[in-house]
């Protein structure tokens, strides 16, 4: 009799897969969890490979019912902390330290993946049919493809879950199935409650003298910029790289500001010793003209290239505005390296190690522009 019963057992394991979970149950159980949840609050590392370097960030995401999302990313090498913040008035992105941001409409983060969001991994998982599934002693691992429309390398995702159906670690790989992106989660809570202002700007910026923010700062920095590239094919000079350079959801931090008397008065946070230049070119493509241009906080380069891909580099000393500065653009977000800038058709924006960059061509497509951005943005420097 025992032998019987013994071999139904087995027979049940091997036929019937008993004592295992289907794909099917498996993404139900994350589906509810993601959509009962009216917030949630996770922490977590993220690993990201750009070219041949490798940054490491540390990660807070809140989210709230009704499209509310603060994300913080620290890098984890120079403590440089930025924030992409969603609410009912738009998306920003923030640089405490400056006590500046970025302001758009945009469908973010709906347009493409983002491998710290419930909601995206749920997304998906979900809308690939293709999608692939293991069950193991240790938990459930999805395979399923992505969206990143502005990095073609970035093919699929691994997501492993642990046997409470919640996401322990996403691997974002290439064709090769070299991953890319790594995050690790370290605490996922699903019943967060956060003030009413936890998701203001406030929350983020320095924000006391605010009468003087969205009125005040509507320049667009962009549009101040020189934005015309020039045509000629002349010979350049070869291409060098001179850079040298977990709160709690009730907690926020303060940029530290030492600013001096007057409202109006800004502090230099570094200057320009050596310029930057991109480490990759597009084919055809060449070092024309540098020059220096005084304004009245400093100094500006213009770094011109022309050819088949034509663009022009603009870099200036980033400076801490004690009035908080709001920059209205267009665009998206996108993690470049050790930075996030404002990406749109035909320019890129961003605050790295106390610079400014603005990058902008007439001609390039949005991957090869991206393409030029990251490779400036390589080294994973000091603050």
């Amino acid at each position: 009799m025992k032998k019987i019963i013994l071999s139904l057992v087995l027979a049940c394991l091997i036929l019937t897969g008993c004592g295992k979970h289907d794909d099917k149950e498996v993404l139900k159980e994350f589906q509810n969890k993601v959509n009962n949840a009216d917030s949630y609050f996770l922490t977590g590392e993220m690993e990201l490979v750009n070219n041949e370097d490798v940054y490491n960030y540390n990660i807070n995401v809140s989210y709230k019912k009704d499209d509310f999302y603060k994300i913080e990313l620290v890098n984890a090498v120079n403590d440089h902390k930025q924030v992409i913040l969603r609410n009912t008035e738009g998306v920003y992105i923030v640089t405490p330290s400056l006590n500046k941001s970025f302001k758009f409409q945009s469908d973010w983060p709906y347009n493409n993946s983002q491998v710290y969001l419930l909601s995206s991994l749920l997304d998906d998982i979900s809308n690939d049919e293709n999608r692939t599934f293991e069950d193991s002693s240790e938990g459930y691992i999805f395979t399923s493809s992505v969206n990143y429309p502005n990095n073609e390398k970035l093919v699929n995702q691994k997501v492993y879950f642990g046997k409470d159906y919640l996401p322990k670690k996403v691997e974002v790989l290439d064709a090769d199935g070299n991953p890319q992106i790594t995050m690790n989660f370290s605490k996922i809570d699903l019943r967060t409650e956060f003030n009413d202002t936890y998701f203001d700007l406030n929350s983020v910026l320095d924000t006391n003298n605010m009468d003087n923010t969205d009125n005040k700062n509507t320049t667009d920095n962009t549009e101040n910029k020189n934005n015309n590239t020039t045509d000629n094919n002349s010979n350049s000079k070869t291409n060098s790289n001179n850079q040298n350079s977990n709160t709690t959801p009730t907690e926020t931090q303060e940029p530290s500001n030492s600013s001096s008397e007057g409202e109006n008065k800004t502090k230099e946070t570094a200057t320009i010793d050596d310029i930057i230049y991109p480490m990759y070119l597009p084919a055809n493509t060449y070092l024309t003209s540098q020059e220096r241009v005084n304004t009245e906080d400093g100094e500006r380069l213009i770094l011109t290239f022309t050819g088949d891909s034509s663009f022009v580099l603009m870099e200036e000393v980033a400076k801490y505005s004690s009035v908080p500065e709001i920059i209205p653009t267009y665009g998206a977000p996108e993690l470049i390296g050790s930075s996030l800038a404002v990406i749109n058709d035909n320019s890129a924006n961003w605050f790295d190690n106390g610079i400014e960059y603005y990058l902008v061509s007439d001609v390039m497509k949005t991957d090869e522009l991206l393409q030029v951005v990251r490779s400036i943005s390589v080294l994973p420097v000091s603050k």
